[in-house]
């Protein structure tokens, strides 16, 4: 099977409600499609959200990395040798992950449809994992379901309050708490929330690089001597400080789960061995897509480190992969992929079956999403 054309789309959908955290406000998805048809007219989706705030990566970026560099570097080449053609995007420019990202995303859909089988299957470690019940996560996964958190938007503490609430009526047992807007005002919100959604729902707090060091130690502690019974901390400080995040993670007993700090397998690396967090956020849309993070998989195996799958602000098509992803290795005990589950509605058929806080995995070759309201431009064509 070859790949035979390389197109490119977008797609807009409204948002439930403004999207908040330390970073950014959005209202919408505003993302970019990737269609891959091989010779055979099979075809494979893949997407890419423009989070400029975090990747760097912006729609015309990201156009412009996949018409000018990576859709030039792999059409025509046979869809076997899928390490190839891994390597030749790769080579093909640097950075560029969101990019990267959706053209990975789109292959590998198109390569388990080549093997007749659903994505997560395919990418299952070990004949174990292939098996009926190929979903192995040991804290959210059973058989061929997953069970994921979701966001709760950093906003005055009575409406966050409100959402949490609203998110536990409709099922939602993980809430993934949005702060960095104040240390004292951060606690103060998360202790609203525990207290108003009860000791059984698991709280999650995501900084997303809003806190200094110092802030991060003393709200983190704050938190614990409320006896708040936070999971984990997501992110408590900007990317680049390295060193801030050692510092947190030695300091409190709360579990430190890095996000931005990790884009890359060597990144992943650092921060395990030099122990500056205890836990991985894996976004496809940091790694490159799904080759780079089954390297980093690989590595928490290796080390025991416990991994979360989350995706940035992205439809049903790349949380998808992320989904089948989660479902296939058992070092990603935790889901952060909501995505969809923000949406106002759902534009495409096919794919994993999002219900609440559960989503089914589909059994169909692949991704499993067939048709999405979607006008494509060609963008290289095989000879």
């Amino acid at each position: 099977m070859k790949i035979q054309e390389i197109a490119i789309g977008t797609i807009r959908i409204p948002l439930v409600t403004p999207f908040r955290t330390a970073l950014r406000t959005v209202d919408s998805i505003n993302d970019l499609i990737v269609k891959i048809t091989a010779d055979d007219g099979s075809v494979g989706f893949g997407e890419a959200p423009p989070t400029a705030v975090i990747t760097g990566d912006t729609k015309e970026s990201i156009e412009a990395a996949i018409r000018g560099y990576l859709a030039p570097a792999v059409v025509g080449l046979d869809l076997s040798d899928l390490d190839e053609i891994m390597r030749r995007m790769e080579k093909a420019i640097a950075k560029n992950t969101s990019a990267k990202a959706a053209m990975d995303i789109a292959l590998y859909d198109l390569y388990a449809k080549m093997l007749g089988k659903p994505l997560y299957r395919v990418l299952a470690k070990d004949a174990e994992e292939r098996s009926n019940d190929a979903c192995t996560q040991s804290a959210s996964c059973t058989g061929a379901e997953l069970e994921t958190d979701i966001t709760i938007s950093v906003d005055e503490t009575e409406k966050m309050v409100s959402d949490s609430l609203r998110a536990v009526a409709d099922g939602f047992g993980i809430l993934k708490v949005k702060v960095g807007k104040g240390g004292e005002k951060d606690v103060e919100r998360v202790r609203a929330i525990r207290q108003a959604v009860g000791p059984d729902v698991i709280l999650r707090v995501d900084a997303n690089q809003g806190w200094t060091k110092e802030e991060a130690i003393a709200t983190i502690r704050a938190m614990e001597d409320a006896g708040l019974g936070i999971e984990l901390v997501e992110q408590p400080v900007s990317y680049h400080d390295f060193h801030g995040l050692q510092s947190v993670t030695k300091a409190v007993d709360t579990p430190i789960l890095a996000d931005e700090s990790v884009f890359s397998y060597e990144d992943a690396q650092r921060i395990i061995e030099e122990h500056a967090a205890d836990l991985i956020n894996i976004k496809l849309m940091k790694t490159g897509g799904i080759h780079q993070a089954l390297r980093i998989c690989d590595l928490a195996d290796k080390y025991q480190v416990k991994c979360m799958v989350g995706c940035m602000l992205e439809s049903k098509v790349s949380v998808s992969a992320g989904v089948h992803l989660a479902a296939a290795r058992s070092c990603i005990t935790m889901a952060d992929l909501d995505g969809p589950s923000l949406c106002a509605e759902d534009p495409y058929e096919g794919g994993p079956v999002y219900r609440g806080p559960k989503i089914f995995l589909n059994e169909e070759s692949g991704i499993g999403i067939t048709r999405m309201p979607v006008e494509f431009a060609c963008v290289a064509r095989a000879k």
